[in-house]
């Protein structure tokens, strides 16, 4: 077992750094957040020569010794080229991690024209009333030594974990439509588990590798097989690759899906039964005014009392950074208006290095993901990766709350 970390972070000036403490940040102190502080962590070194691990992502699985918690991840050496997907395990809330191994069957294997075929962007989220854990995520390719993205299909993929911790093989998701010809996907995505087990699960589609297309679909689950029961509205955005790596959260009865896209832009829409979807809208500040992203995720940081978003936007000081993807935001959703309220915004990791004379040495965190671990704390995870070296740390921000969310009970 590994020991975890402490650090403090500082937000950036010039060459900023880490220094040493527990926490970070405070309550703005607006009516209705309920965030109480932001800690953050260190899980594993790849700055300083080891691995850099990239898709990292955790979730809470009950045991009869207490809440273990499950973090998929794999090993990235450069632009969408990945490892082999490992799992490491903590159960005494993050003080220890075990060493990562390879998920059986989550590697490489020959393909056709001289590629390999691999699996990756998996999310892992238990699921209760099968005592498992269903993973999903996709293929992809490669060809010498590279990410290649001309061939398809590029397919949803998904494995399951049992309780005693075993892995099935991967399992191509069905999803028989032909707007699907040559991508669909569910990767880097939050789902929805209903009541009675069905999972509402988003996916990102196009008949070819443009105008992709958004929707969800409700699929039965029986801790073995997913398969699609119905599917719901179709969105859509005619600009670059249209609609990418949505994600859905549940609170309050409704349903929320946030939408990754390529026109300077992130979307939102909602739901009452998640399957018909409003047309999306772009994510504007509560005054109305527009917020600039860039073809980046969001993520959805649920609480039984209040729904937030995690993000990346333009700032003055990262306007040199690719994508602007540092530093990690936090603010709550005003879900009537589906707007962000400003006077709640904090930063969850702070932007690392020189984005004005050294923007290639600044620490990416555009690929992370938000899971609720307990009552008390929900959890960032995330894998930085530094343009220049292909390095970086897995970092932890606990998001701790003032109330308890009874979603993690």
């Amino acid at each position: 077992m590994r020991r975890r970390e402490f650090l403090k972070w500082s937000f950036v000036a010039a060459g900023a750094g880490r220094m040493a403490g527990p926490s970070f940040g405070a309550a703005p102190g607006t009516p209705g957040d309920i965030i109480g502080d932001i800690a953050r962590e260190t899980v594993f070194r790849g700055r300083d020569g080891g691995v850099t691990w990239f898709s990292t992502r955790a979730c809470a699985v009950p045991s009869s010794g207490g809440t273990r918690v499950l973090m998929l991840m794999a090993q990235i050496t450069g632009s969408d080229y990945f490892g082999p997907v490992h799992e490491t395990e903590t159960a005494d809330g993050g003080k220890t991690w075990s060493e990562p191994r390879p998920v059986p069957g989550l590697g490489r294997r020959p393909a056709d024209n001289g590629t390999e075929e691999g699996s990756c962007d998996f999310v892992p989220e238990y699921h209760a009333p099968t005592k498992t854990v269903l993973a999903m995520g996709h293929n992809v390719f490669y060809r010498g030594g590279k990410f290649f993205r001309d061939q398809p299909p590029r397919q949803a993929v998904y494995a399951v974990r049992d309780a005693a911790g075993q892995w099935s093989g991967p399992r191509r998701f069905r999803w028989d439509d032909p707007r699907g010809g040559y991508i669909y996907t569910s990767n880097c995505a939050q789902r929805v588990t209903m009541p009675d087990g069905d999972v509402i699960v988003p996916l990102s589609f196009g008949p070819n590798e443009k105008a992709r297309s958004v929707a969800t679909v409700r699929c039965s689950f029986d801790g073995r097989e997913l398969a699609v029961r119905a599917m719901g509205t179709v969105l859509n955005n005619p600009v670059g690759r249209g609609l990418l790596e949505p994600s859905v959260a549940r609170v309050g009865g409704r349903f929320f899906m946030t939408l990754r896209a390529e026109d300077e832009r992130g979307y939102v829409s909602a739901s009452d039964d998640g399957l018909t979807w409003a047309p999306q809208i772009a994510w504007a500040w509560d005054d109305g005014e527009p917020i600039t992203m860039s073809t980046t995720q969001q993520r959805w940081l649920t609480h039984s009392e209040q729904l937030y978003l995690v993000y990346t936007r333009k700032t003055e000081e990262n306007q040199k950074v690719m994508r602007w993807r540092s530093p990690l935001f936090v603010s709550l959703v005003d879900r009537e208006r589906l707007r962000l309220i400003r006077a709640t915004e904090r930063v969850v990791l702070p932007l690392v290095g020189d984005p004005i004379n050294d923007p290639q040495g600044v620490a990416h965190l555009g690929n992370f993901h938000v899971e609720p671990i307990s009552p008390d704390e929900s959890w960032v995870t995330v894998g930085e990766v530094i343009p220049k070296t292909w390095r970086g740390d897995v970092l932890l921000a606990r998001i701790r709350w003032a109330r308890p969310n009874r979603m993690a009970e």
